[in-house]
């Protein structure tokens, strides 16, 4: 028999028992279901990981300001400024490995435009703040090294400062004011989204670092060259870990720290931090799978019932079959057949129903194989039960 008439005959039995193909089929089809939308939606968690490690830049480490000790109370990071512009200098000069060190202070500012008002948090940064996060602007102009030589009073709105500001208003030439400071906007940054721990990057404003320490936030007293972070960005990422040593080494040895002394900074190494994050979304995206799998396997179960009381109920035709001439291999490859075009069917199906989650290729073409697997896995047995019926003995069966 050739395989087209195998075929032929597979569909033939398929549409003679439409309500028992059908429920086997619909197996099949929650199985395809659950399988694809699983690893669709594992699969955008690992793509929403993915755009907030490009939002906060590649290859980027972020070298804090050290604690302090006050009445035997231990503060946070930040609370003493140890590190200084002289400290971005030196990363940038003295490590080779360092494409970028850009300083920055930070603080919550009252933003006013007009009638209206935001609060929001504002940033003192250099050019290479933007090279660093890789950051452009939507509209407008970023800061140039002049603006921060000059301490000249401009201003970049993040994209959420913009829309309370000005909403529908093109922001670019309009004056705001920061603590009673004018300020020009000279340009709206692009948007960036929310980080990992829900923070919205595009509610800032971002000022030259000169401007900021003299004219809006201040300054330390007892070092007017500190700052709150550098921002480091590295040239290759293969070079990470033994930037983040070599910068450790450089600090502590311009901070003039002994060996038993703690580090006056802290250094964070974000792409560590985003990759296990990482990880686990592809660990969530393979449970995820797995246990959609169990429905295909239930599935399965339910081929191999339906296939068992097939061969029982065409016995005689098994037997004729054999009879007239039919091999071992006709009358197995007659009832796989039957299971794959089911199984392609049910796939069909599944596939065109449309998702809640985007269906993507690597998605949809393992749970394609793991269906046709799992129903020829449980179709099998029966076919070949089937095939090794005595014709004599599948004649004479009532």
């Amino acid at each position: 028999m050739r395989i087209r008439g195998t075929a032929q005959l597979a569909l033939t039995a398929l549409a003679a028992n439409r309500t028992r193909t059908g429920l086997t089929m619909l197996g099949v089809i929650i199985g395809v279901a659950a399988v694809v939308t699983m690893m669709a939606v594992g699969s955008g968690a690992q793509a929403r990981v993915a755009e907030q490690i490009r939002s906060l830049g590649s290859n980027l480490i972020i070298v804090m300001s050290g604690s302090m000790t006050a009445s035997g109370v231990r503060l946070g990071s930040g609370s003493l400024l140890t590190i200084t512009e002289d400290d971005a200098k030196a990363m940038e000069r003295e490590i080779e490995s360092v494409q970028v060190a850009a300083p920055a202070v930070r603080g919550g500012v009252q933003v006013v435009a007009g009638n209206a008002n935001w609060s929001t948090a504002l940033g003192g940064v250099t050019p290479g703040m933007f090279e660093a996060r890789d950051w452009a602007a939507a509209s407008g102009r970023l800061l140039t090294q002049e603006d921060v030589d000059g301490a000249t009073k401009v201003a970049l709105l993040g994209q959420t400062v913009a829309q309370n500001l000005f909403g529908s208003d093109d922001p670019i030439g309009q004056v705001i004011r920061v603590n009673k400071v004018p300020l020009t906007v000279i340009g709206v940054l692009a948007r960036k989204g929310q980080t990992t721990q829900g923070q919205d990057q595009d509610d800032t404003v971002l000022v030259p670092l000169s401007t900021a320490k003299k004219k809006l936030l201040g300054s330390s007293q007892a070092n007017a060259r500190a700052v709150g972070a550098i921002l480091v960005k590295v040239r290759q990422a293969a070079a990470m870990k033994d930037a983040e040593q070599e910068i450790r080494s450089l600090l502590r040895q311009r901070h003039h720290l002994q060996p038993e002394q703690d580090d006056d900074f802290t250094l964070r190494n974000l792409s560590e931090i985003l990759e296990s994050q990482e990880a686990s979304s592809r660990v969530l995206s393979l449970l995820l799978a797995s246990i959609a799998s169990v429905s295909l396997v239930v599935g399965g179960i339910g081929i191999m019932n339906i296939m068992l009381v097939s061969v029982t109920e065409r016995t005689r035709e098994i037997g004729l079959r054999r009879a007239v001439g039919a091999r071992r291999r006709d009358i197995l490859a007659q009832f796989l057949m039957g299971i794959v075009l089911g199984v392609v069917s049910s796939w069909a199906i599944a596939y065109f129903a449309g998702w809640s989650a985007p269906i993507q290729a690597r998605g949809v073409i393992p749970a394609f194989l793991f269906a046709g697997a799992v129903g020829v896995f449980f179709g099998f047995y029966p076919a070949r039960k089937a095939s090794r019926l005595n014709p004599i003995d599948a004649l004479r069966y009532e």
